[in-house]
């Protein structure tokens, strides 16, 4: 009977303390697993704006660097746009420039006389000048330095010998040599320069010899000066 009595008591007592067990865990254990799982859901979705925002500001980024470089391209485009247009000005401030200097010697074309002149022989379909050619053109041109009003003419000729179409360019190759050389080695404007290539027009000497031939490949340097003439105008006033 005893027995059976305590059994029943310790039953129980293992009830209660179970009822007491539950409870404690539902008024302590489960409130803090509660906030456990709600920050764990807070940290998780903190986790996820957290890559939403890299993935935005890694695309905004790459929005301004494509947005950078068409800035860039569009400086440098328009940059230049500007070296164009300046260069565009200076050539055309020279042409005018030249322009304006061709119209003065037109204008007063009557005023012009033949001050000095000189005739370079070249070889053979050559268009080439010798050592003897180019101290022959620096006498020529020596005293254009003082001269106020002048321009040069150059004419290329060849010799009836060969296609009358490669003796025009030939001609013409003659006198660029000459104009080359005048420019770039005695300093002349290129502006007081007129040149032409006439082939085989104008002969000098129509023969069919080898004497005749060789004079007829040439090219004829004139230079034309107003000097004389605006001397003469300041004189009368």
């Amino acid at each position: 009977m005893r027995q059976k009595f305590l059994v029943i008591t310790l039953g129980a007592a293992v009830l209660i303390t179970g009822c007491a067990t539950k409870k404690y865990v539902r008024q302590n254990v489960d409130p803090v697993q509660a906030k456990v799982n709600q920050v764990a859901d807070q940290a998780n979705k903190t986790n996820a704006d957290l890559q939403k925002t890299q993935q935005d500001v890694a695309k905004n980024t790459q929005a301004i660097s494509a947005t950078d470089e068409k800035a860039t391209g569009a400086d440098r485009k328009a940059g230049d746009a500007m070296t164009r247009a300046n260069q565009a000005n200076q050539a055309a401030e020279k042409d005018d420039q030249e322009i304006a200097q061709l119209r003065g010697v037109i204008a007063n074309l009557d005023d012009y006389k033949v001050s000095n002149q000189a005739t370079v022989l070249f070889k053979f379909n050559s268009a080439e000048l010798s050592k003897e050619d180019k101290e022959q053109l620096d006498q020529l041109v020596s005293g254009t330095n003082s001269m106020k009003r002048y321009f040069i003419a150059v004419e290329g000729h060849t010799d009836q010998v060969g296609n009358a179409n490669y003796n025009l360019e030939l001609s013409k190759r003659r006198a660029d040599s000459v104009v080359v050389y005048l420019s770039a080695a005695r300093n002349v404007p290129f502006y007081q320069i007129r040149t032409i290539g006439l082939g085989e027009e104008k002969l000098v000497d129509p023969g069919k010899t080898k004497d005749a031939r060789a004079k007829n490949r040439r090219v004829e340097i004139k230079i034309y000066s107003a000097d004389a003439a605006l001397a003469s105008a300041g004189g009368g006033r």
